[in-house]
């Protein structure tokens, strides 16, 4: 495929996926009030881009019209979101200790304090 071909179906997937994202995007702001489902921010016409339509199943492609996949999210909270998905499938866990085979820090930060502090001038 040449580099035009693939440049136009480039642009064409992008085209789709902003019309499909405004569509969803814009029922989920008529369904559910201007606020984060998570830190309950609220919202204003003049800060509403900083509101994200989070799809509970992680599939951009399923918009039910009731908006059952959907719930809005801050940027700051749908970022977190998606870090904590992020971490799990790491096998960080979320409890102590983690909860799969992540590599602790092992350094002693302090090692010789003692004896630098205890050193005569």
């Amino acid at each position: 495929m040449n580099n035009d071909k693939l440049d136009k179906v480039v642009a064409n997937a992008r085209r789709a996926r902003e019309l499909r994202e405004q569509d969803y995007r814009e029922k989920a702001l008529k369904l559910y009030p201007w606020v984060c489902g998570r830190c309950g921010r609220e919202f204003e016409r003049t800060n509403l881009r900083e509101l994200t339509v989070h799809h509970r199943n992680h599939d951009h492609d399923y918009n039910p019209e009731d908006g059952s996949n959907w719930e809005l999210l801050c940027l700051y909270c749908h970022d977190n979101e998606h870090q904590r998905l992020v971490d799990a499938a790491r096998g960080a866990g979320s409890g102590p200790g983690g909860g799969g085979s992540v590599s602790r820090a092992t350094g002693k930060a302090f090692a010789g304090l003692a004896d630098l502090l205890n050193r005569k001038p």
